[in-house]
């Protein structure tokens, strides 16, 4: 599993997180310990309550496990997982809440420990926790079988594409997949030995070099989205700057947008709305179908839950009936079998709650499995929106690059959305003009 975790503060935005369920399909609260409260907020207030004895301001320590995207792994499994933590870190018996969430086919969970001591008064420090947290994910990962990524084998094998929120952010509002925009630069960047090259590689993309206001060189696309050359590259600012000798000479932010801006003309912004607006057409139909399964799978364990606790209620009621009452209740007391009766019955509650658990894990595995197979409906789609827009994005370095002067521009573009280039149609064309065409030489 892959482990992430932070020291913080402000409990209530903390529970508005984990109990979300507009950005989570499914969220269970799986366990409060160590609280007087049974509830996830008041929970936490309780823990920022007893840090007001202390000085420490991050008294609760956050944590998130991620499973291998096609695994399925058990409540026991993440219980398991949970406790081998506590115990590397060092907050064994510290209270704590569990929450489970599930998005697009896949469960994680959320830890919440109380860094604060009751008895002491004292936080529990946590030193080097991100280097024990890595060690623990390692060993999740030999113990259960699953593929070691790359990352935890080596640290300089880590994904390098990995991006921070603001990364992702400012990529999801250009409409692009955030890993293929910085594979692109990199790839732009490698294939590049000098500034006029990495001017090139980038302009066939749509991308124009730019000097930025406080992040040096930047690159803006024909949405007039500013990406930093260095961060989005990969590398060190000084590496631009071996590169680009003179960036002072570049145009600024709002030259280049304003270049971009001329040259764009209102028929390609049109065009670029149409490759949008036929994607944003196919999503509504997604959509339906993925809130039509969250509504019928959050309507069966609704169903199931409601079935065992009507069965506990019975089961209860019979073990219950089981034991002796009146004088026969004192004889058995005295000899000592009520004692056995009912730690028997307790060993069956808790071989019911057990089998009551198995079937709902049971049941939640199903529905992942259904929720993964839209889940590649969903993905299909994103892929082929993500290569009609980069292909639109070549088609549009092609018209800047003629200062919008391209003739037919709508069939190009029309032809390009059928799979063939204009360079094919004029090459077609030409053998038609040509006499000696059809003829065998």
């Amino acid at each position: 599993m892959i482990l992430k975790a932070s020291q913080r503060g402000n409990p209530s935005q903390l529970s508005r997180q984990l109990l979300n369920s507009r950005d989570n399909e499914h969220v269970a609260l799986h366990e409060v310990r160590g609280f007087i409260a049974e509830d996830l907020e008041h929970a936490l207030e309780e823990a920022e309550a007893i840090s007001k004895g202390t000085r420490c301001s991050k008294f609760l320590f956050s944590l998130s496990l991620s499973p291998p995207e096609k695994e399925d792994v058990s409540i026991e499994a993440f219980e398991a997982a949970i406790e081998m933590t506590e115990q590397h870190l060092g907050l064994d018996n510290q209270p704590r809440a569990i929450v489970f969430h599930e998005k697009e086919g896949r469960r994680h969970a959320h830890v919440v420990w109380s860094r604060i001591d009751p008895e002491t008064m004292t936080a529990r420090t946590l030193p080097f926790y991100k280097n024990r947290l890595m060690d623990v994910s390692r060993e999740l990962y030999l113990e259960n079988g699953w593929d070691l990524p790359k990352g935890l084998i080596d640290r300089s094998m880590r994904n390098p594409l990995n991006m921070s929120r603001e990364e992702w952010q400012q990529s999801k509002r250009a409409k692009q997949d955030p890993r293929l925009v910085k594979a692109m630069f990199r790839d732009c960047w490698r294939s590049s030995d000098s500034e006029k090259a990495l001017k090139e590689a980038l302009a066939e993309r749509g991308y124009t070099l730019a000097r930025g206001d406080r992040r040096g060189v930047v690159a803006v696309d024909f949405r007039g989205e500013v990406f930093a050359l260095a961060r989005y590259a990969g590398v060190k600012s000084k590496d631009v700057k071996d590169r680009i000798k003179e960036p002072e000479k570049l145009p600024s932010v709002d030259q280049a947008k304003a270049k971009i801006a001329a040259r764009m003309t209102q028929q390609l912004k049109r065009y670029v709305k149409e490759a949008e607006s036929s994607h944003r057409r196919l999503s509504p139909s997604l959509e339906m179908r993925r809130q039509k399964l969250v509504e019928a799978q959050r309507s069966e364990r609704k169903e199931i839950e409601k079935k065992h606790e009507a069965r506990n209620i019975q089961e209860t009621n019979n073990r219950a009936a089981r034991l002796p009452k009146g004088l026969g209740g004192l004889w058995s007391r005295m000899t000592g079998k009520y004692g056995k009766m009912r730690r028997q019955n307790e060993y069956e509650a808790w071989e019911s709650h057990l089998r009551d658990r198995e079937e709902k894990d049971a049941l939640i595995a199903k529905q992942l499995e259904e929720r993964r197979a839209l889940q590649k409906s969903i993905l299909n789609v994103r892929a082929e929106r993500s290569a009609e827009l980069s292909e639109l994005n070549a088609e549009i370095a092609d018209y800047l690059k003629m200062d919008g002067k391209a003739p037919n521009a709508r069939r190009a573009f029309t032809d390009t959305a059928k799979g063939r280039s204009a360079r094919n149609i004029r090459k077609r064309n030409n053998k038609r003009d040509d006499p000696g065409h059809g003829l065998e030489r």
